[in-house]
């Protein structure tokens, strides 16, 4: 089901997206600038690294700092499991956890949650069109962000590997420092990404594929069938027989049947084998 909200509804709703997030929380906003009431539900995550949390921001690439100032970046750096990336294009809005999505005119912005007239579309889970539809699209959008930093939990397995205990945090990756103080920098990563690409374009001609969770455009391999951020969220139970959505070699839809453990339809494995040469 969704719904259509404005006004204080719309404030209420995101606050929501924040509770009561427990695995995953995606901030899209080309402007962030926390209000204390969204830091404070956000302070009772700290400790849960079973929460991912993606957040994507863009605009002002000569002044980054007017699309979120570095007090705000590093307060999302504290969490245990946080990626956050730059998009100079970015203008859409979306804030999700792993039960709702909404899609929204409003900046993660104080002043445009206090002052400006806003809307958005509120999807619940059970509205498998609108939602899925609109992170499929927006799982492209994080993966073409440039990545800026990047923090995983490092868990110690049980007996039996049936239990995990939580025993620190990584820093992956980390280039605050470099974004806040290089004006040029999106310019210089842009042109880095582009040779990668063109790289990656040269190797794997004719060798795309699907995310099996999104159905994202990625390159093919059985052994890694889903996108970087549908990664993180499947990291956390790691179940390779979980029923997913999409065919990593056609892209159509797979009513459950794909996993992976077994990334492509039974019917289309032999072409896929033929065309890959796995």
């Amino acid at each position: 089901m969704s719904y259509f909200i404005t006004a204080s509804d719309l404030n209420s709703e995101l606050e929501n997206i924040f509770e009561f997030a427990e695995k995953e929380l995606i901030l899209i906003s080309p402007y962030i600038k926390l209000h204390e009431r969204f830091k404070s539900v956000l302070k009772t995550k700290l400790d849960n690294p079973e929460l991912s949390i993606i957040v994507v921001f863009g605009k002002n690439e000569t002044d980054v700092s007017k699309s979120m100032k570095k007090e705000d970046f590093e307060f999302f750096k504290q969490f245990p499991n946080v990626q956050i990336r730059h998009e100079k294009r970015l203008h859409a809005k979306l804030f999700a956890n792993e039960n709702d999505v909404l899609i929204t005119s409003m900046n993660l912005y104080d002043y445009s949650q206090d002052t400006n007239i806003e809307t958005g579309i509120l999807s619940r889970t059970n509205d498998k069109y609108i939602g899925t539809s609109a992170l499929g699209y927006f799982d492209r959008v994080i993966d073409q962000a440039v990545l800026l930093f990047d923090k995983i939990p490092v868990f110690e397995k049980g007996i039996f590997g049936l239990t995990k205990k939580y025993k620190n945090s990584e820093i992956q990756f980390d280039v605050t420092n470099e974004f806040y103080s290089n004006t040029n920098f999106n310019q210089k990563r842009k042109t880095e990404r582009i040779k990668n690409t063109r790289s990656e374009n040269t190797v794997q001609k004719n060798k795309s594929g699907y995310c099996i969770r999104t159905g994202a455009a990625i390159i093919f391999n059985v052994e890694k069938p889903l996108s970087s951020n549908a990664y993180i969220s499947w990291k956390k139970f790691e179940n390779d027989e979980y029923a997913e959505n999409y065919c990593h070699f056609s892209g159509e839809a797979s009513n459950g049947n794909t996993c992976v453990k077994r990334p492509i339809l039974s019917k289309n494995w032999n072409k896929a084998k033929k065309e890959h040469g796995f």
